[in-house]
């Protein structure tokens, strides 16, 4: 019997394994693919606070280090449902089942695709859902970025420092990007605007020579040269193997507040995974923080009721 399990190794999971394991409770983490979660891709953190330059990577590495000192067990393993006990929870993962007294679901988002015909087919071959990731794949090259949130715009200031022009295309006349970050990003003689425009045909045979863009006002066709697409139009919760148990808003969120709790007595939910406004850095370590205490007291009341 462990006291908390976390599902989910990125920067909420691995705060909250933090805040119970020094509340002097037991705890285990389950992660399916990569420990950090999405911050690890970028190359630079400039809005935590007190830590003004850092990269993803080392954040999360900082992270794992600090939660692996307390003891912490870190198992690569997915988790395909959890079911009640009289016990608790029991968390039934591909390798095994584990009982525990709480569950913080931090399972995080996945990348949303366009959508497009041929996207999967090309995806390596000039589609990219990580700019950090392939960028240098493009060095003096042409590229396009589809999106228009921070996101998009920082992938397209990263690029800018590697490729010979990007050019970003956005579905609206404005951008829900930082007023600081896009500043930045109108400075560069290399970036080009799209506004208005969505990608409509992804062009070439074996890999992505352009992108056929359609405009949202007028319906006119146009090719643009691109040597790749890094896509940034949002993300997709993870939620799927507890959609059945927690509750979810319609877009597959789980519901939860502040405080982090789920309508699921002994289910908490943090960062990006639940329903919230602001998707962060910050705000996901503080989520982390809210359902590691709701946790610790979860279990602190059923040891008081044994």
């Amino acid at each position: 019997m462990t006291d908390i399990i976390v599902v989910g190794g990125g920067c909420a999971g691995l705060t909250a394994a933090l805040y119970a394991a020094r509340a002097g409770k037991s705890v285990l983490v389950f992660e399916a693919e990569n420990i950090g979660g999405q911050i690890t891709a970028s190359p630079q953190v400039d809005n935590y606070p007190g830590i003004p330059h850092v990269s993803g990577m080392q954040f999360a590495d900082s992270l794992f280090e600090q939660v692996t000192e307390l003891g912490v067990a870190i198992e690569l393993d997915s988790v395909l449902r959890i079911e009640d006990t009289a016990q608790g929870k029991t968390v039934i993962t591909e390798n095994g089942s584990y009982t525990c007294k709480a569950v913080i679901l931090a399972t995080g988002s996945r990348h949303r695709t366009l959508g497009l015909p041929r996207e999967e087919e090309l995806t390596g071959r000039g589609i990219s859902y990580c700019a950090v990731c392939d960028g240098a794949f493009y060095k003096d090259c042409e590229v396009a970025v589809a999106g228009g949130g921070n996101t998009a715009v920082s992938d397209a200031l990263y690029l800018s420092s590697i490729c010979k022009s990007v050019t970003v295309i956005h579905r609206r006349d404005a951008f829900r990007a930082d007023a600081s970050l896009l500043r930045r990003a109108e400075a560069k003689s290399n970036i080009r605007w799209m506004t208005s425009a969505v990608p409509e045909e992804l062009l070439g045979g074996d890999s992505l020579t352009g992108i056929r863009v359609r405009s949202t006002k007028t319906g006119e066709l146009s090719d643009i040269p691109a040597d790749a697409l890094f896509v940034a139009v949002g993300q997709i919760p993870e939620n799927t193997a507890f959609s059945g148990m927690v509750a979810t808003d319609g877009t597959g969120y789980l519901l939860a507040g502040e405080d982090c709790s789920t309508n699921v007595d002994g289910i908490y939910a943090a960062g990006d995974c639940r329903t919230k406004t602001v998707r962060q850095l910050t705000t996901a370590v503080a989520d982390g923080a809210n359902a590691a205490m709701a946790a610790v007291d979860c279990v602190s009341c059923m040891e008081q009721q044994k």
